[in-house]
């Protein structure tokens, strides 16, 4: 699985609508090779059809669709926006953090939620994330 691997973070995300911004965290996925472009037309549709629900804390929204839809490997990308963004989650807008998720089965989806929970799990790393410059920033988040 890769996880926030360099090619599928961007620092730098602007967004208008949800939409957009579920659309950059997928593309990043498609660019790298884990997903097809329906799996991010799945992803907007998913919340079209079923809310922010993936809205999961303050700031924080991962948006994914099923692995059916074209997930080739398990992934997370990230993209930090530099404005948030209403997804219409009354309790968590706005997103400042998107991450993209992709996984080839509910196994590999319970595996990948853990390991965002557990890295969102301290407010620093949330803050921390929002604010980096470069990815270095985020892989230390990583290791730490």
């Amino acid at each position: 699985m890769s996880f926030l691997d360099k090619e599928l973070v961007n620092l730098h995300g602007s967004a208008k609508k949800a939409d957009e911004a579920i659309t950059q965290a997928g593309e990043l996925l498609v660019n790298a090779g884990y997903v097809s472009e329906q799996y991010v037309e799945k992803m907007v549709e998913s919340y079209h059809e079923n809310g922010a629900y993936f809205v999961i804390a303050p700031q924080i929204a991962i948006p994914h669709a099923r692995p059916t839809d074209g997930v080739e490997n398990s992934a997370v990308s990230l993209v930090v926006l530099k404005e948030g963004v209403n997804f219409g989650h009354a309790a968590n807008d706005p997103v400042r953090l998107v991450f993209g998720l992709a996984a080839t089965s509910s196994e590999a989806h319970l595996k990948v939620i853990q390991k965002i929970v557990s890295l969102l799990s301290n407010n620093d790393n949330i803050e921390k994330m929002v604010q980096a410059k470069d990815y270095q920033a985020i892989g230390e988040l990583m290791e730490g």
